[in-house]
């Protein structure tokens, strides 16, 4: 068997990165020296069906005690078959998300595997190496910032303004559910080109249903344990998955073939007409199959995580009065309010959307990475065939970065620049979320026009936690609010 090399992490003189020990390798170090003095990764000494349930159930609970016990690395067991090393130190996890090509670590769509019951394996999510870099460039366009506020920005604002004229003062309303309501609309824009109509408000109530499905911790366990999905007829949970799928996959197959039989591209920039203009490297367009695919994923991802953001800050700036304030504050000081461009430039209101996306990220992972060649990072060994993956929820309460961590405190954002590896709700890396510049647009034009528009009122101010929902973060419990007054303009 060939000696191994020992890949050098650009940080390995940094001290303290793993412990809280003062260890300081020396820069001169050769691979083999650090191989032998490297640390075993620790873990926790319960049976994996235990630390796989107690990821399932309570993600954010099993974090926070890793992490406590353990530090900033740790093997969890995230299923009973396959264990993760989780990093939160943001050298460590610069380093995996900047190596992540495939020669030292790699970044193989089959690890996620959890979104395969939701959205399938044939999309960018679920493709590796080549063929899941050709099919980011193709997905990619129209979700840059440039777009989404020349394209997007109006249809966010109308969706919005829709929604809003349905509430009646002295009503109580569910904000997740109001909040699906318009980013759904939203996405079926953005993916399909599609406003509303018959197949709009189907598809609508038929992903909600299937998102609503593993919308609890408990009901969460049907992502991670197979056998909880077995079809064993329409009244089972696989069954009502697999009936739920097949109309999806029925509606958006109509909608791809009605578009090909326009002969035209969309009026709009829409994912489905860049994916129906694409080719693969032999010059053929994409197959029917691959282009449900794609848009499944995009489906997926833009309703859910953006409707969980959105009801996190509906939540903390009715939560903590001073926060609506000050931004109702901002938003009148500014004499260009009504312009997108310097509404999305507000740095208040963007302080706001950070510190809800810092608090409760929406993901608490990255997508998982595997180690290709033995690798030293920070003081510990990692093995080819380790599986690693950026711990987003505890960088984002480190001590050192954001003092007083589980606090809500936009002013953080206004004092200070972190960087793409200490503030990142999206991820990083080849598969950092594609969506990113669409969800912030979307949340800050949304937010500031609930704000301009009503005065809503929480209708409980006891604390909310987050909870396992499906494959992201949300709120433990409805966030429901009270609708005090309406009126136009600004408050």
């Amino acid at each position: 068997m060939p000696e191994a090399q020992v890949s050098k992490c650009p940080f390995h003189t940094a001290q303290q990165l793993f412990s809280k020990q003062n260890h300081v390798e020396s820069a001169d170090a050769s691979s083999a020296a650090q191989t032998s003095t490297a640390k075993t990764i620790p873990h926790t000494k319960l049976p994996k069906l235990l630390q796989a349930a107690q990821w399932a159930l309570n993600p954010v609970g099993y974090v926070q005690k890793n992490v406590a016990r353990h530090g900033d690395v740790f093997r969890a067991p995230v299923t009973t078959k396959k264990s993760y090393c989780l990093l939160s130190d943001p050298k460590a996890i610069q380093y995996l998300l900047t190596h992540d090509t495939g020669k030292v670590i790699s970044a193989p769509g089959e690890l996620n595997f959890i979104t395969a019951p939701l959205i399938g394996k044939k999309n960018v999510i679920g493709f590796s190496g080549k063929q899941h870099k050709q099919r980011r460039k193709v997905i990619m366009p129209p979700t840059r910032p440039k777009n989404c506020v020349e394209t997007y920005s109006k249809v966010i604002q109308q969706v919005t303004q829709a929604v809003i004229d349905q509430w009646q003062t002295g009503d109580t309303v569910d904000v997740r559910i109001e909040m699906q309501k318009i980013t759904f609309r939203v996405i079926l824009r953005v993916v399909l080109g599609l406003k509303q109509g018959k197949r709009a408000q189907r598809l609508e109530h038929l992903l909600t249903s299937l998102l609503n499905m593993v919308g609890t911790p408990l009901s969460s366990l049907l992502l991670f344990v197979p056998w909880l999905r077995k079809d064993v007829g329409a009244w089972s949970p696989g069954g009502r998955i697999r009936l739920l799928r097949q109309e999806i996959d029925e509606l958006l197959i109509a909608e791809i073939e009605d578009r090909r039989a326009e002969h035209h591209p969309s009026e709009e920039m829409d994912v489905l007409s860049l994916l129906l203009a694409a080719t693969d490297d032999a010059g053929n367009p994409l197959s029917n199959e691959d282009l449900k695919g794609e848009l499944m994923s995009s489906l997926v991802a833009g309703f859910e995580a953006t409707t969980v953001a959105l009801t996190w800050a509906v939540y903390w700036t009715h939560f903590l009065p001073e926060v609506k304030q000050n931004l109702l504050t901002a938003l009148n000081d500014s004499a260009d309010a009504d312009d997108v461009n310097k509404l999305l430039s507000l740095p208040y209101l963007t302080a706001v959307c950070n510190e809800t996306l810092r608090i409760n990220p929406v993901a608490m992972l990255t997508f998982a990475r595997q180690v290709e060649a033995p690798l030293n990072i920070g003081g510990y060994q990692f093995s080819p065939g380790d599986l690693v993956m950026g711990s987003i929820y505890s960088l984002h309460r480190r001590e050192d970065l954001y003092p007083q961590p589980h606090r809500f405190r936009p002013e953080r954002f206004l004092e200070r620049t972190f960087s793409p590896y200490e503030f990142m709700p999206f991820g990083g890396g080849v598969r950092r979320c594609m969506g990113s510049a669409l969800a912030q647009c979307e949340m800050k034009i949304v937010l500031a026009t609930i704000l301009r528009q009503v005065d809503l009122s929480l209708v409980s101010n006891h604390p909310i936690k987050p909870a396992r929902r499906g494959i992201v973060s949300g709120p433990k419990s409805p966030v429901r609010v009270k609708v005090m007054k309406k009126h136009s303009g600004f408050s």
